[in-house]
């Protein structure tokens, strides 16, 4: 009977510690959720087996066990070390930040495809031709910049028009 007890104990503790660390280490459904819920089932079908009051005390008291021991961590901050705690402090530049206006000439420095780099001037950004592809190094003008595209057209084709 005694070990009966232990192997109960045992398994309900382990279930509680991979509970746990589902919870607080592992995002998603992962093994330890999953061996959680099996030693859980485990425990407490082995608990059942041996009488209703033991069923019952085991379910009542790893559940207080496992809410005492998720607020404990909670409050306590426990997991702080290993927690991700990266913070990020960037922003997107918008293409109106970036000082180019209509009509401003340029050179493609990658196809544009119709998305690529530009260079005008000193400035490097990302431009999309408003007439199909505009190959490396053909020179373009832009026409219209919105917040977050500039649009450009080669020159080559402004002069034909």
């Amino acid at each position: 009977m005694l070990l009966d007890v232990i192997i109960v104990i045992f398994l309900m503790l382990v279930a509680i510690v991979l509970g746990l660390a589902e919870i607080f280490l592992f995002p998603g459904v992962t093994l330890a959720g999953i061996g959680g819920l099996l030693f859980a089932g485990g425990g407490l079908y082995f608990a059942y087996a041996l009488s209703s009051l033991v069923g019952h005390l085991t379910l009542g008291g790893s559940i207080l066990l496992f809410a005492l021991l998720f607020f404990w961590m909670l409050r306590t901050r426990s997991f702080s070390r290993v927690a991700l705690r990266a913070d990020v402090d960037s922003r997107l530049a918008s293409c109106l930040d970036l000082g180019l206006k209509p009509g401003d000439r340029g050179v493609a420095l990658s196809r544009l495809a119709p998305i690529g780099k530009i260079r005008v001037g000193e400035v490097v950004a990302e431009a999309k031709s408003r007439e199909g592809f505009v190959d490396e190094g053909t020179p373009i003008v832009i026409l219209r910049i919105e917040p977050g595209q500039i649009l450009v057209k080669s020159i080559i084709e402004s002069d034909k028009t």
